[in-house]
């Protein structure tokens, strides 16, 4: 079998491989096995071929791979959900994390809301939104009130 052809079957199966995965791990393979390929028909000798493969798959990885990834790669959409992070919201529904109960008010809507700590925050106690996890606002009070420990006790 010659040079040439195994070169070929390579780059077959490394595209093959890309396709099955669309990770961007193996076309960068495909690619330097066709230089070989085209080195092999041009009769160049099997180490320059080996060299030109490694140099050319290594190229076009370092400088194509991160152009493509940007275009390639579905973007993280924003969505309006995410201005709440960082915001002082005001608890509606106790937060109790033994029954899963809880509401925060914040700009304007109504969120369920659990804590990051297993304690009991009190209706109208302000919160920070440190996060949303799911439908789900993760929330810290702002202050410890007098109402707050006395139900993080009773909860206990």
């Amino acid at each position: 079998m010659s040079v040439t052809i195994i070169w070929l079957i390579a780059a077959v199966v490394f595209a093959l491989l890309e396709a099955a995965t669309f990770q961007l791990v193996t076309i960068w393979f495909a690619i330097g096995s066709i230089v070989g390929m085209i080195t092999s028909a041009l009769h160049g000798p099997v180490w320059l071929q080996f060299v030109l493969f490694c140099a050319v798959s290594l190229v076009v990885l370092i400088f194509v791979r991160p152009i493509a990834r940007k275009y390639l790669s579905p973007e993280k959409t924003a969505t309006n959900a995410d201005r709440v992070i960082g915001m002082i919201g005001v608890v509606t529904q106790t937060i109790n994390p033994l029954r899963g109960t809880g509401m925060v008010s914040v700009g304007g809507n109504v969120w369920t809301a659990r804590t990051t700590a297993d304690q009991v925050i009190p209706k109208e106690t302000q919160v920070e939104i440190l996060r949303i996890e799911g439908v789900k606002l993760i929330v810290a009070p702002l202050v410890q009130t007098p109402e707050a420990a006395q139900s993080q006790q009773t909860a206990v």
